[in-house]
């Protein structure tokens, strides 16, 4: 292997570790990894100190003002707001400049994430009606973008570019869902002395957006404010990282023309000012434009993005694993069969790998049908069913919502089982049936040249 003599030890150490970081595959192959080992661990010899690790109390406080929590409550509370804070400024981002903007782009996604929550929550109703699992009808609603999205990128050139734009969009569209079903319906008894600290602190943070601020440090303190009021709301705790999220601003301090300027001024001056060697430090004129250009790309970068770029490889590679290490191990034990044919796990097998799909296609159709939306170009009716499978994979957001809806461990460890075979299923019949139709159309595409 060549060695570039221009980079230091520790670029060429970290070198393939941020090589590895940058693939749109990995978060879902450090997922599966963790998903694995909560599966090997709870079922090995050592399970107990599995299910004791979770259960050890952390306290977080100064003097009377201490939080004392499970190290769980602390990853699905704490930890998960910040993974949905980063969701509520995709979402923000979507439906500002993406693919969410306008009634044209977002209709189709729109549509079918709307069937693959509909037609789920049906499916899982119809098992588990008046029955003690009744509540969980939320669990098969969602889909896990960083599985699905993880997949598409296997499969490489094989799927088109307009695909993993509409499975993004879908999934994003499936995420507001998601988070309206878990703040309306997955609630415990409100606290309205809480909620009027929390609308306090949102005003507080409307009205910071407004004059212009612009400092993350300030949204942060903020945003955790408004976390510890919905904390002892009766809601819960990560809406409020949505929340947060729609605050935060889209709009940078300097527009692109008066940035182009400025930025060019300071490389003109790093270049002007003379000998110095090789570093900076020693040319205090060149030090001084390398500052300069560095604030000038600051303020060209909008709070929603610098948020979002500093905290999505904190959630992917650390927080998303570390729930999932947490919430995916259980126990199979000699009932496994038993498992699968309860009501629970049935509604949720059926609702994600057989009602994602036929709710997500066959709303997608009605809409074309209908000409509320059009189908992208370049995308097949069969690579449609193919994503709708993929959205079967429900993982993530399925199992923060059982961990919501139940609170019997019996239960919670029959849904997970069956969201874990649901997910299965989905992923890799969902990348099979993709991969067929991709091969199909490049032998196609090979034959017209």
């Amino acid at each position: 292997m060549q060695i570039d003599k221009n980079k230091t030890p520790v670029e060429i150490i970290m070198s393939p570790i941020n090589s590895f970081i940058a693939k749109e595959t990995s978060g879902g192959i450090i997922l599966i990894i963790s998903t694995v080992l909560a599966m090997a661990w709870a079922n090995s010899p050592w399970s107990s100190s599995y299910f004791h690790l979770w259960h050890t109390e952390l306290s977080i406080g100064v003097g009377s003002g201490v939080l004392s929590y499970s190290l769980h409550h602390w990853i699905n509370d704490g930890l998960m707001a910040v993974f949905f804070f980063v969701v509520g400024l995709e979402i923000k981002r979507e439906l500002l400049v993406g693919e969410l903007s306008s009634f044209k782009q977002a209709s189709l996604p729109v549509a079918a994430a709307l069937g693959g929550m509909i037609v789920p929550a049906a499916f899982y109703t119809i098992f588990n009606f008046g029955g003690p699992g009744s509540h969980g009808w939320g669990i098969p609603m969602a889909t896990d973008i960083a599985f699905a999205i993880g997949i598409l990128a296997l499969l490489g050139k094989k799927v088109p570019l307009s695909l993993k734009i509409f499975l993004t969009a879908l999934a994003i569209a499936d995420d507001i869902g998601a988070v309206l079903v878990i703040a309306f319906f997955y609630t415990s008894q409100i606290s309205y002395l809480s909620l009027s600290v929390a609308a306090g602190f949102l005003a507080i943070l409307i009205m910071m957006n407004f004059i212009g601020v612009r400092n993350l440090i300030i949204y942060t303190i903020a945003g955790i404010g408004l976390w510890l009021a919905f904390l002892f709301s009766g809601i819960h705790a990560t809406v409020a990282g949505v929340i947060l999220a729609f605050t935060i601003p889209a709009s940078s301090r300097i527009n692109t023309k008066i940035f182009s300027e400025r930025a060019s001024k300071s490389l003109r001056d790093f270049e002007n000012a003379g000998p110095g060697g090789e570093n900076v430090l020693s040319n205090e004129e060149r030090l001084n434009a390398v500052q300069n250009l560095e604030e000038h790309c600051e303020k060209i970068m909008t709070p929603l993005q610098r948020f979002e770029h500093g905290l999505t490889p904190w959630v992917s590679f650390f927080i998303i694993p570390l729930f999932a290490l947490a919430n995916a191990g259980v126990e199979i034990g000699g009932n496994f069969a038993g498992s699968l044919t309860d009501t629970v796990s049935l509604g949720i097998i059926t609702g994600l790998f057989i009602g994602k799909q036929a709710g997500i296609f066959i709303f997608t159709w009605l809409s074309v049908k209908f000409r509320i939306a059009s189908l992208p170009e370049g995308i097949k009716w069969k690579q449609i069913y193919a994503v709708g499978i993929l959205g079967g994979i429900g993982f993530t957001m399925s199992l923060f919502i059982t961990n919501l809806a139940f609170s019997d461990p019996l239960l919670i460890d029959v849904a997970k089982i069956g969201i874990l075979t649901a997910s299965l299923l989905s992923g890799i019949i969902g990348y099979v049936i993709l991969s067929i139709s991709g091969n199909k159309n490049s032998t196609a595409a090979g034959h017209q040249n």
